[in-house]
């Protein structure tokens, strides 16, 4: 009996496995494209943090004093240029009241208030708010901020002409000075 000569290689497989293999690639790569579509499109947890937004044609500077466990902090400076945001503190506000101290860099003038906690003109942090000058420290008058309790804030610094507002995310502003033109 003579036989055709057989060879292994060129058995071909089954039409239905030449399909399956032949879409295997494409399957894997469908399957890494939803996946990430899933994570670009999955809901992400709103940022609670405290921001400031400077909205003056001027750079400032920008202190920062708030409740830290049972004692007072202050910390500055955060320079923020004009028409800009930053965030000061990041994560849940953990305090109703935080207080604001800016001053114009470009034009002189501030933003303040009556309540008095410590800064220095360089980078600091400083903890608690008494006996400022006796300790070394400049005594500032900062804007009170009342976050009503919210995770999140963001204070709107504006012009003189405008008025200054601690705005909370969908809230009406609260006004407060803005600071006078040197002459």
């Amino acid at each position: 009996m003579i036989s055709a000569p057989y060879s292994s290689t060129a058995e071909k497989r089954p039409t239905a496995w030449r399909g399956l293999a032949a879409g295997w690639p494409r399957a894997l790569l469908f399957g890494v494209a939803l996946a990430s579509a899933a994570l670009v499109l999955a809901p992400v947890p709103a940022a609670a943090d405290f921001r400031l937004c400077n909205r003056s044609s001027s750079r400032v500077g920008i202190a920062l004093g708030y409740k830290d466990g049972n004692s007072w902090s202050t910390e500055g400076w955060w320079n923020i240029g004009a028409n800009s945001c930053e965030t000061l503190l990041r994560g849940d506000l953990v305090a109703r009241f935080y207080y604001v101290y800016a001053i114009d860099y470009d034009l002189g003038g501030e933003w303040s208030g009556k309540a008095f906690m410590c800064t220095r003109e360089k980078e600091f942090t400083i903890r608690g708010m008494e006996d400022c000058l006796a300790r070394g420290y400049d005594r500032t008058g900062f804007f009170e901020v009342d976050t009503q309790e919210q995770k999140s804030w963001t204070v709107q610094l504006t012009e003189p002409a405008q008025k200054t507002a601690a705005q909370q995310p969908g809230g009406a502003p609260v006004s407060h000075p803005a600071p006078p033109k040197k002459p």
